[in-house]
């Protein structure tokens, strides 16, 4: 005659206990990055304070490597963030990138502004032509921007004009949005001239 397997109930503790870990951790993995970008865009608007009265360059943690450019704001003002000057993956974690190949806003040329698609720049899979962006300088200049374009490219056969006769500004992520995978070639694109 077998008996049924019967688990006591010291193992089904340590069960559940493993369970709980295992939820927990994936919870955290989940909230790491969201909680990363706000308590660092928190930092930049400190450092953002510093730069409008009149602080050359100020960093936004002290070993920063970057510091704030420009502040952008978009959807009628629910979406604001603090650029970062560089373009590098250590600068993106925290914000969005001016990229330093480009003019700064409100110059002639392209100013190309990167970020990540599922943080920052989350917000522009719901950008319409038509809407407008406006980016703030530390001097306190303000520039308005029309978006006039949204085009998805492949990064490996397509490049973003630099050189324009007015001031425009390309906010760029990666494509598409729900990826499970990051870092793919294509590429995201809402290109806006300046109206103001």
């Amino acid at each position: 005659m077998t008996f049924p397997f019967v688990p006591s109930r010291r193992a089904a503790k340590y069960v559940v206990a493993s369970l709980l870990c295992l939820g927990f951790w994936q919870f955290g993995q989940g909230s790491y990055l969201p909680a990363k970008a706000w308590l660092a865009q928190e930092m930049m608007h400190r450092a953002w304070k510093k730069a409008e009265a009149g602080d050359h360059e100020p960093p936004p943690w002290p070993w920063a490597d970057t510091h704030p450019v420009a502040r952008l704001s978009a959807k009628g003002g629910d979406v604001e963030l603090v650029v970062l000057e560089g373009g590098s993956g250590r600068t993106l974690a925290f914000g969005p990138g001016h990229l330093g190949i480009s003019v700064l806003p409100g110059e002639n040329g392209n100013s190309i502004i990167a970020g990540h698609r599922d943080t920052h720049f989350l917000f522009l899979q719901y950008m319409k032509r038509g809407e407008t962006i406006q980016v703030e300088m530390p001097n306190g200049r303000r520039h308005l921007y029309q978006v006039t374009e949204i085009d998805v490219v492949d990064s490996r056969r397509g490049s973003l004009l630099l050189d324009t006769d007015t001031p425009m500004l390309s906010l760029v992520t990666c494509y598409p949005f729900n990826a499970l995978e990051a870092g793919g070639p294509m590429r995201y694109v809402v290109s806006a001239r300046m109206i103001f």
